[in-house]
């Protein structure tokens, strides 16, 4: 996967993880995606955008059950 690729696939990371969590808000959700992918940092990129929205849903998920 390339840098654009990622920076796409990421985007649509943060598209579905809005609509799922509406109430938080795109600043929240978008802060979220960045804090997972600055977890996934490396050479093998392939999975990064799978392994953010992991990270990302669960956080704002904790974030809806407080």
């Amino acid at each position: 996967m390339n840098a654009h690729d990622e920076v796409a696939a990421l985007d649509e990371v943060q598209e579905r993880l809005s609509q799922r969590f509406p109430d938080l808000g795109p600043d929240v959700v978008e802060a979220a995606v960045r804090v997972a992918h600055s977890q996934l940092t490396g050479p093998i990129r392939d999975f990064v955008p799978v392994l953010v929205e992991h990270i990302a849903r669960d956080r704002l998920g904790s974030l809806v059950r407080r």
